[in-house]
């Protein structure tokens, strides 16, 4: 990848500005058969608590007209089982790995900060303060600034490593949260995490997912997203990675120039497993044809 697709973020410096969104790439593991996973700009992996959690009852995924709703409830291994066993792995394949961190107290979110701290080949640790599929303690923390920055000033007390937040679409005030979780310490925002949304089975009279509510993603969220990234680039001054419904060179264009300093892809994930390394490669070619770099579009669309 050339020079001109260096995503600066503070103290870490992406190769590309495409990221695989948490939750839709595993842990990047079961892609290394298919995709050159080393050549992405960095993989947040599939969101990890301090002990395994089998998620959420079935149904857990549903399809809509432009995207998807899930429940899976951050299913996940456990750090224990995933430094051990993944991490290894992680680490010969030479993977950019971005640690998403769930938890339902600050304490818990503490803990696994300190043990992520010393694992090697972490390049950064996520905080997903944001998740709206899970009963406990998710939405807690990301519709509230003073819940935000209480949690994220704790954890920059005990982590060295680059701190992202993921943010939520439903906080009441998404800028206000953002100013929070900069002033208690975030090195970079991460925005927006889905959105509740809810799939009725007509022939059954019944909601389709088994929690009955999930997180939509894909396509449909796209214009709440770089709508939102866009009023927060104006109030932060640290780097803001944006999500939502990227599947194509002109959406990834519309984040940068909203003002994301990089991107990260979901539910696209799931009908190419290669399409961030195919993004990079188009967005590549699109700034060299125009002589430019990466940072000399971000926020260019800004008033």
């Amino acid at each position: 990848m050339s020079a001109r697709l260096k995503a600066p973020l503070g103290a870490l410096t992406l190769d590309n500005p495409f990221v695989n969104a948490s939750g839709t790439y595993g842990y990047a593991v079961e892609y290394a058969d298919f995709v050159d996973v080393a050549r992405l700009g960095g993989v947040s992996v599939k969101g990890i608590s301090l002990e395994p959690r089998p998620g959420n009852a079935p149904p857990r995924t549903a399809e809509t007209a432009a995207g998807m709703l899930n429940s899976i409830g951050l299913a996940n291994i456990g750090i224990e089982a995933f430094v051990r066993d993944t991490m290894p792995r992680l680490r010969e394949l030479g993977v950019t790995v971005i640690a998403n961190t769930f938890a339902t107290s600050i304490e818990d979110f503490v803990e696994l900060a300190k043990r992520f701290d010393d694992v090697e080949g972490i390049a950064a640790l996520e905080l997903n303060i944001s998740c709206p599929n899970v009963h406990a303690g998710g939405m807690h923390f990301g519709v509230s600034g003073e819940a935000a920055g209480e949690v994220t000033s704790a954890v920059r007390e005990v982590t060295s490593l680059p701190l992202m937040v993921k943010l939520s679409p439903e906080a009441g005030d998404i800028c206000e949260v953002a100013r929070a979780v900069e002033a208690a310490g975030a090195d970079v925002i991460t925005m927006i995490n889905t959105i509740r949304g809810m799939v009725i089975d007509v022939d059954r009279r019944r909601p389709m997912l088994g929690q009955k509510m999930g997180g939509m993603s894909g396509p449909a969220l796209k214009p709440l997203a770089v709508r939102m990234l866009y009023e927060v680039y104006q109030q932060v001054s640290i780097p803001i990675i944006g999500m939502g419904g990227i599947g194509s060179l002109r959406d990834s264009l519309e984040f940068f120039m909203a003002g994301a300093a990089a991107v990260q892809v979901g539910t696209a994930n799931y009908a190419e497993p290669g399409i961030s390394l195919r993004l990079a490669d188009e967005l590549d070619a699109w700034l060299a044809e125009r002589d430019l770099a990466l940072t000399d579009i971000i926020g260019v669309a800004q008033d």
